[in-house]
């Protein structure tokens, strides 16, 4: 399993670029979002993989940060959607926008992906719903060569996943938990942990 390679670009393609890494050229196919980052980068770059390997081919794919990679993993799990449709997902969304539309059961938002039609908008929006909180950090980048390629978790995303979990053990569903924490934020709630759990309550009782 290749999980990270750490280069320089040398080629860039439409969503794959190309990787030297030690005279080693790795084609990386990434989303059109994660292509944008890397454009902007310059001198080496770490890039988190994930390598599919099928009876005639492998191919590798590449991520801006943890984040995105097990976005991409859990679209993959989704019934009619294969790397293309889930690249394809990444490109319009972010893992914390993906998490909002799940959460908030916004089919519209995945439909506006290349290739994505209102079922499997739909589809992606029900499996997923429970499984949300395995994407493992909300936004940061692991591109440049300056972290190391460590993608640290901020501390809001931290704090809201504290809630969630909080509220899940209260007895709440996930998705429902997560859109209260959203709207609460959104509504300008405090970021400590008591006082923002307080107003997720409170936007589900609304």
């Amino acid at each position: 399993m290749i999980a990270q390679l750490r280069g320089t670009i040398v080629h860039t393609g439409t969503q794959m670029v190309i990787v030297d890494v030690q005279g080693v050229g790795y084609a990386v196919h990434v989303s059109g979002r994660t292509q944008t980052q890397l454009n902007a980068v310059s001198g080496d770059v770490t890039i988190p993989t994930e390598l599919q390997v099928r009876e005639d081919s492998m191919t590798l794919f590449g991520f801006a940060d943890a984040a995105e990679r097990d976005a991409f993993r859990l679209l993959i799990t989704v019934q009619g959607v294969g790397a293309k449709a889930a690249m394809a997902i990444l490109s319009v969304l972010d893992p914390n926008a993906l998490t909002q539309a799940i959460a908030a059961g916004d089919k519209a938002m995945v439909a506006r992906a290349d290739g994505i039609g209102p079922k499997i908008a739909q589809r992606v929006v029900n499996e997923l719903s429970e499984k949300i909180g395995k994407i493992s950090s909300l936004g940061g980048t692991a591109l440049g060569a300056d972290n190391g390629g460590a993608a640290p978790e901020s501390a809001e995303a931290s704090t809201q996943q504290d809630v969630v979990s909080a509220l899940v053990n209260l007895g709440y569903g996930r998705s429902e938990a997560h859109a209260a924490v959203v709207r609460a934020q959104r509504a300008g709630a405090d970021t400590n942990l008591s006082s923002l759990i307080a107003a997720a309550l409170r936007e589900m009782g609304a």
